[in-house]
């Protein structure tokens, strides 16, 4: 055992040694593979909803962002804007899912869909911690209105959406995310 002198020392040296008690900020998540986690994921779905036979039909038309980027006006925006962007069509990507999800009687596409959803939450998250814009609100219905939409009347053009838009905008965001770039 340390006399009471000698443990009080170590410990002090310890805490010497491990620097301050703050807390450091979140680094941004910048790997590549975090997003092909998630695009893989959106393709499994997608090749689940092409082979489901039975409860899987829907209902309603719902509204989609539009994948298509002219890359000539994506590098002309500004960081901010294409953040917005992509912000909401995440936003309306969730929306569509979630009515989807209303409209399935199969649980395990429902849990699928949930799944989706949870990783859009999660891809909105990534783009908030990389600082591309201050003081931002989440978007909401008024916020996406002015972003290009589609119409799309079957789950496997809402997959199939889902699955472009995170390996066209999205991946773009990403990759060109100034906390991401090398020094």
């Amino acid at each position: 055992m340390f006399p009471r002198s000698g443990l009080v020392s170590v410990l002090l040296m310890v805490l010497q040694w491990s620097g301050p008690g703050l807390a450091s900020p979140l680094r941004p998540i910048c790997d590549p593979r975090v997003l092909d986690r998630f695009i893989k994921e959106a393709r499994d779905v997608e090749s689940a909803v092409r082979s489901c036979k039975e409860g899987c039909g829907m209902v309603e038309s719902l509204t989609v962002p539009l994948t298509s980027v002219d890359f000539s006006l994506w590098e002309k925006t500004e960081v901010g804007e294409r953040s917005r962007e992509v912000q909401a069509g995440l936003w309306l990507l969730a929306q569509a899912l979630r009515r989807a999800r209303a409209s399935l009687s199969d649980a395990a596409l429902c849990g699928l869909i949930d799944t989706c959803i949870s990783n859009i939450h999660s891809i909105g998250q990534v783009i908030r911690s990389l600082s591309m814009e201050q003081n931002i609100p989440p978007p909401t219905a008024t916020g996406a209105s002015g972003t290009q939409t589609w119409q799309v009347t079957s789950l496997a053009e809402l997959f199939r959406i889902h699955t472009n838009f995170l390996r066209g905008k999205v991946r773009l965001l990403l990759s060109d995310a100034p906390a991401c770039q090398s020094s």
